[in-house]
């Protein structure tokens, strides 16, 4: 189980930057789950927790690219079509069992070995043959046309993935090509999550007055499961602090990460952010980013936290933004940026300076540009923090970067997908 350093890190003052979020978290997250062996059909979505290399080639011999007949190119004719004469077949699992005869041809189809001797394959389609059995060839073949070489993929020995690479269908079929039938990957992170505030209510039911059906918990359950994490769900926690930091301590001893929404702002309510700093530290408070202030950062007996805020949008923003980075990084996987799309406003607004913002918006293909290249980024109508309708609604967040004070239509921006970053 993965566990980070103290520090004194003292919150207050100016509102920290994402990108310093960002690069505190990343330093503060070091270690790593440990590893376990698996089959690479088992390992889809894992990450690689050492290097792995190719057992064997692939192919593992010349091979057919097409169907067609294998002949040798020095048997072709200097200027003219060339006629040889059929001297058997090769297919997939049943190679020609003898060298190529100088002077003959093999009907062969796609990947079947391409027997001793020959070097080259013309297309069926390109050739003509007649009923005593032999084929004409066409002039202007080149040499080795449509031969697959022996290791062109992958050759026994070299390196396929390197440690820290998450495994993706492609790189699963990398793996069995190379003959790999186990590989070590690092256990996936164990995440606790908490919903905090006497008004959170979970079990469905009529709300009483003053309470709220809980929207934080199901969505985190489902945004780590997308991932392939099965969190622990810890219910919800009262706003009492002798509850909150039982809770917690309980947590920390079975957790790499313990995510809670909800009372880590400023009210007198809000008490996660009190007790993470009596039972370990606080890291960061405070982001200078819209949606998603008051997230903080830290650690329970040397587990990770992260105490996301209150209202749904915002725990989206900051999962997609600090979250997920953060479980790569516990799970040993090479960082990888979100992508940002460049796009152009379909709006126009004011922003905060020194903030930067995220927007729920829609892309259309703007009709006038050349070719239908430019994507337009339109926002959605309501952009409270609580409005989990322009999640639902929307693509992705369109992001107004910290020096961005005046956007007008036309100018650009960045896009941020959700499919492509829950993918």
């Amino acid at each position: 189980m993965s566990q980070i350093s103290d520090d004194c890190f003292a919150f207050g003052g100016p509102l920290m930057t994402a990108a310093e979020a960002t690069r505190r978290i990343a330093e503060r997250v070091p270690a790593v789950t440990p590893g376990q062996i698996m089959t690479p059909g088992d390992a889809a979505g894992h990450v690689l927790a050492e290097d792995v290399s190719a057992i064997s080639a692939s192919p593992p011999a010349d091979n057919a690219a097409v169907d067609g007949y294998a002949f040798r190119f020095a048997d072709s004719a200097a200027d003219g079509d060339t006629v040889l004469p059929v001297a058997g077949r090769a297919a997939a699992g049943h190679p020609f069992a003898a060298a190529l005869t100088p002077g003959t041809a093999v009907r062969i189809f796609t990947g079947a070995i391409v027997p001793e001797g020959a070097d080259t394959v013309v297309m069926q389609e390109d050739v003509a043959v007649d009923a005593t059995g032999h084929v004409t060839i066409p002039h202007g073949l080149k040499p080795g046309a449509n031969r697959r070489r022996a290791g062109e993929d992958i050759a026994a020995g070299a390196k396929l993935l390197g440690q820290g690479r998450r495994l993706g269908p492609a790189e699963i079929a990398l793996l069995a090509a190379g003959g790999l039938t186990q590989v070590r990957v690092h256990v996936r992170p164990r995440v606790t999550i908490f919903s905090t505030g006497d008004e959170i209510l979970r079990r469905g039911g009529a709300p009483a007055v003053g309470q709220v059906h809980d929207a934080n918990g199901p969505m985190l359950l489902a945004l780590l499961s997308r991932i392939g994490i099965a969190a622990v769900d810890g219910g919800v926690l009262p706003d009492d602090p002798v509850v909150v930091r039982q809770a917690l301590a309980d947590a920390a001893r079975h957790s790499d990460l313990i995510l809670t929404s909800g009372g880590a702002s400023t009210g007198d309510e809000d008490h996660v952010r009190t007790v993470v700093s009596d039972l370990g530290a606080i890291h960061l408070w405070r982001l200078a980013v819209k949606p998603g202030r008051p997230l903080a950062f830290g650690h329970v007996a040397g587990r990770a936290l992260v105490g996301l805020p209150g209202n749904p949008v915002a725990v989206m923003a900051c999962f997609l933004m600090f979250v997920r980075p953060l479980l790569d990084r516990l799970e040993g996987a090479v960082p990888q940026p979100l992508r940002r799309w460049p796009v152009r406003a379909g709006f126009a607004m004011t922003s905060k300076p020194d903030r930067r913002e995220w927007l729920r918006g829609t892309l259309t293909v703007d009709p006038a540009a050349a070719a239908g290249a430019d994507l337009v980024a339109s926002r959605y109508p309501k952009q409270g923090s609580g409005v989990i309708r322009s999640l639902t609604d929307s693509d992705g967040l369109i992001e107004i970067a910290e020096d961005v004070t005046q956007v007008a239509p036309g100018d650009r921006l960045s896009f941020i997908s959700f499919r492509e970053a829950l993918s």
